[in-house]
């Protein structure tokens, strides 16, 4: 499938392994996907800086590679941040498309069905998306797709409105005008409030006015806080929303300053917060911030394991900010064709980025549309292999290693490198296509994949390395000892007695060569263990401590996929 993707601040669409289908997940084919001027641009214009400056703007990450230094090596350091660097990392989260394939436990959601989709990472600029449930809402019959794909932002727009609690006739000041700021506009209006709009865009003003505020300005030309006096009576603005972007602190001193006595700031776009305190105190303001789309975002519980809040505690979690907000647009309450303004198929993609970095063009929004060509054109996209050359040797064992996390990638693939007089490295598994191919492309593999059964079902693969989250592990090694490849098998074997005991009797059936990754083992100290107590006859009561450092409780390692640190820790 193809995929947009950024690299050392350029943006290029690649081919790419499509994403397989999992449980609470489900399988969508993009029709259009919404460019965001705002984040993404920072996220390509931040990749093309050089390693300096951004040591400069994240001095923490620096001290992470420092570490890593000293534990691991010069070489070893090199080939990660080489590695992080020039990987290619999916851009945009808010898409719409049919619905392809649904996993296990999704009952409420059908193949044909019209779909928007949300998340970084998830509802990517790709032929195909893999989303999980709480990411994903139908399409009212009266909405179509083109408008559908702007939920996200309709929800960030939305759970900003609802952080600054508005009330019917209330003066609602917005800071911003760009697509999140016009999209603020349409909502406080359809809720009975006067909006006043601010920009530095002329064009952007005058919009504003066509979308409902009552007036809007060019921040540069007047006086934005004796302009809100003037229209309040000289109380102030019951609140302000900001949805501008800027390093500057300036913004938020405005706000304070237009705002009535106990009224509300919230905080959408990111802005300087060096706060001065007076404000704040003098007129006892609540000073908000609004995070993304709205109740359950970066909470993995929500996201990922599909857990929903009960409705009558969070009646607006970001799922149902997104439907309410599709149905704001079916009843004619928010218009999105005026906002959405220029249109890119996704081949065109590199040239929609350079679109919005004209400052005097600059579109609010830019839709990327993908082809929905029946089943031919949808067998290539669901590919999930992408052949980088073919040259399988018959002097070395040809391995492919299944997980591409930073684990693998930092361990593993840097010893079979080095080992390249006994090992060629085939393939490279990874459940993200784009980490897949990036990871093959870097340590020189013959191809990509997103599915082991690719690997399994390759006769040239004579061994596998499996790396994956813990809970795949004996199921995969099970395959593997099956299709009849050698295994080395990263810790822990199993996670309960049931897969252990499965897993023993297919290699005890099968006979492949099988090697768990027990590297403790090999350490100096436990080496020397061995030879110390190695010739021991009497029983012996032993005393471990193990300093394993802190991970945080919402850490996967914690959950049914890690098993815990005992299972997935201790068993060195």
């Amino acid at each position: 499938m193809r995929q947009v993707l950024m690299r050392r601040g350029q943006v290029n669409v690649e081919d790419v392994p499509a994403p397989l289908i999992e449980p609470g997940h489900i399988l969508v084919e993009v029709a259009y996907s919404l460019i965001s001027p705002g984040t993404e641009m920072n996220s390509v214009e931040y990749s093309g800086r050089s390693l300096v400056e951004r040591v400069l703007d994240q001095p923490d990450k620096a001290l992470k590679v420092i570490e890593y230094l000293r534990e691991q090596g010069i070489k070893k350091t090199v080939t990660r941040v080489r590695g992080q660097i020039d990987t290619g990392r999916p851009l945009g989260y808010s898409c719409s498309g049919i619905v392809l394939q649904t996993g296990a436990g999704v009952e409420d959601i059908h193949p044909g069905d019209r779909v928007a989709c949300a998340g970084a990472e998830i509802a990517n600029h790709a032929e195909i998306v893999l989303v999980p449930r709480n990411l994903l809402i139908k399409i009212p019959t009266e909405c179509d797709l083109r408008s559908a794909a702007s939920a996200t932002l309709g929800a960030i727009a939305m759970q900003g409105v609802r952080r600054a609690d508005p009330r019917l006739g209330e003066i609602i000041a917005v800071i911003g005008l760009g697509l999140v700021g016009q999209l603020t506009v349409q909502l406080l209006n359809a809720g009975g409030c006067r909006v006043i709009g601010f920009d530095l865009d002329p064009r952007r003003v005058d919009l504003a006015r066509q979308l409902g505020a009552e007036a809007s300005f060019v921040s540069t030309e007047i006086n934005s806080v004796t302009e809100i006096r003037h229209r309040t009576n000289g109380h102030g603005a019951d609140a302000v929303i900001i949805t501008a972007a800027s390093q500057s602190n300036t913004i938020v001193q405005q706000a304070m300053e237009m705002t009535r006595r106990k009224g509300r700031v919230v905080v959408v776009g990111e802005v300087g917060l060096d706060l001065k305190r007076s404000p704040f105190y003098e007129k006892e303001l609540d000073f908000l911030i609004s995070c993304s789309y709205g109740p359950g975002r970066y909470d993995a519980s929500y996201e990922e394991q599909g857990l929903d809040y009960p409705y009558e505690y969070v009646r607006w979690t970001e799922n149902r900010n997104m439907a309410e907000y599709l149905r704001l647009i079916c009843d004619g309450k928010v218009q999105i064709d005026t906002i959405l303004e220029q249109e890119y198929d996704v081949a065109e993609a590199s040239e929609a980025y350079q679109a919005l970095q004209n400052a005097n063009t600059k579109p609010l929004g830019i839709l990327l549309r993908y082809l929905l060509n029946g089943e031919a054109t949808q067998a290539n996209k669901l590919s999930t292999r992408v052949q980088l050359h073919r040259r399988p040797v018959s002097n070395k064992i040809n391995i492919a290693v299944i997980g591409a996390g930073a684990f693998a990638k930092s361990m593993h693939l840097p010893n079979l490198q080095q080992l390249n007089n006994l090992f060629h490295i085939r393939s490279i598994v990874s459940s993200t296509g784009s980490n897949a191919k990036a990871t093959a492309q870097q340590f020189n593999a013959d191809y990509a994949s997103t599915n082991y059964s690719d690997v399994l079902n390759d006769p040239d693969v004579d061994a596998v390395l499996i790396a994956t989250r813990h809970h795949l592990h004996a199921q995969q090694a099970i395959a593997a000892a099956k299709a009849g490849k050698a295994i080395f098998l990263e810790k822990p074997m199993a996670l309960n007695q049931a897969e252990l005991d499965e897993l023993v009797a297919v290699l005890d059936e099968t006979q492949v060569p099988f090697m768990m990754g027990f590297n403790r083992r090999f350490s100096p100290a436990v080496r020397r263990a061995k030879e110390i107590i190695g010739e021991r006859q009497t029983p012996l009561m032993m005393y471990y401590r193990v300093n394993a450092g802190y991970i945080p409780p919402d850490n996967w390692v914690h959950s049914a996929e890690g098993g815990g640190r005992i299972i997935g820790e201790a068993c060195h």
